[in-house]
């Protein structure tokens, strides 16, 4: 049966994590597509087992009426996907369909950090500038031990949002472990209203310092605006800053590109598997900004539609990456909505660098390696961009 359905295509920068976390998508393309769905032929699945269990509940659970057909589907599709042992193919049933497309748009009650499951750790992806999360001290890479004295081992980033997630002026405790530290510590964090600009520069001498903080659904045009700010004033020299930056739409990051790079240059490939052919996305925009010496901040979160600009630019133009390995998200989501508002995300390929490079789970290493300490961040210290600074003006 061939039906016709909405959907998106998506690479998110990591589980989807919605702790007021914005999205860590990497790309979205919209539009329509036809989704053939494939019945098994008789006696490939047997399903008896399932409503044997499904009965036992029935007869068996000490309050049946807690058991309702709603439940035991979305539960069973929930069990579908996660039985795959992919932490970015998701089930999202109506409200967190809901709650998702409106963390997307910007606007949004929690902490300000993305977080997602990396190497079956609870992690902090990114806190968001200016957030209760930046505020308390969170940093990129983080373990989240546990959430209010609850332990993270085997949670799920849906299970964890639930818990972190509530209304403004309320508190979390979230226990942290970071990389160098002898023990845990706990990290007191009132809620609040989150609202994450996506671009903000300044001057710092000739070198246009660009700070971009999520690839979401403004960042194009108010990507424009800066641009062509730039171009009007002295900036000879860029500084491009996707440190904490967990991604975004494909798209943008194409438009993006399409500034620093000639047209028709590649931006991205993605690979479908074995046998299958590979999408090259390439860029088509102006150029404007080509011609300007620059160098990129990157550090662990960096993610998805940050690691493909990244890697775009430094592919094509060898532009000198500085700060930490990024996160590694190289894989390609595709959203396909069901029919009662619900839908899934589902894995349906990886991206791949311009040269080829294959990221998930590696990352992108930096050119130049700059760690900032604990002691920095408290003395507001930031050696990553003294040493960008100090690279961009060297250049000619």
């Amino acid at each position: 049966m061939n039906i016709k359905m909405n959907y998106k295509k998506v690479i998110f920068g990591v589980v989807i994590v919605l702790v007021v976390v914005g999205a860590f998508l990497g790309g979205t393309w919209y539009g329509a597509k036809v989704v053939v769905y494939h019945v098994p032929q008789p006696g490939t699945i047997d399903f008896s087992l399932f409503w044997d269990a499904y009965n036992k509940l029935q007869q068996n659970f000490i309050d049946p009426s807690k058991i309702t057909n709603q439940k035991i589907t979305y539960g069973a599709i929930e069990g579908m996907t996660n039985a795959l042992g992919d932490p970015y193919t998701d089930f999202f049933d109506p409200p967190q369909a809901q709650r998702f497309q409106q963390d997307l748009a910007g606007s949004f009650d929690g902490i300000g950090a993305e977080i997602g499951v990396k190497k079956d750790l609870l992690t902090i992806i990114a806190p968001l500038k200016g957030t209760p999360a930046e505020n308390a001290g969170l940093r990129a890479g983080d373990i989240i031990s546990k959430i209010n004295t609850k332990d993270t081992t085997n949670m799920t980033a849906d299970e964890a949002v639930s818990l972190i997630r509530g209304q403004k002026g309320t508190e979390v405790t979230l226990t942290i472990f970071r990389d160098g530290w002898t023990n845990t510590k706990d990290f007191k964090i009132v809620r609040d209203t989150i609202k994450v600009p996506s671009i903000e520069w300044s001057l710092k001498g000739d070198v246009a310092y660009i700070q971009m903080y999520q690839f979401d659904e403004t960042l194009s045009p108010d990507f424009k605006t800066a641009a062509l700010a730039i171009l009007q004033s002295p900036a000879k020299k860029i500084v491009l800053d996707l440190r904490n930056n967990p991604g975004g739409y494909l798209q943008t990051a194409q438009d993006i590109a399409g500034w620093f790079l000639q047209k028709g240059q590649t931006v991205t490939i993605e690979d479908f598997g074995k046998g299958k052919t590979q999408q090259i996305y390439k860029t088509e925009g102006n150029a404007e900004l080509a011609n300007y010496p620059m160098v990129i901040l990157i550090n662990q979160g960096s993610a998805s539609a940050a690691e493909i600009l990244a890697g775009a630019l430094r592919d094509n133009r060898k532009i000198k990456l500085v700060g930490n390995k990024s996160f590694g998200k190289g894989s390609v989501q595709e959203v396909v909505n069901l029919r009662d508002g619900s839908f899934l995300k589902i894995t349906i390929a990886h991206w791949l660098t311009p040269k080829g490079s294959f990221i998930s789970d590696v990352g992108l290493a930096p050119d130049v390696k700059v760690d900032i300490s604990d002691q920095d961040v408290q003395a507001k210290k930031d050696p990553q961009l003294d040493k960008a600074l100090e690279i961009v003006n060297n250049l000619k």
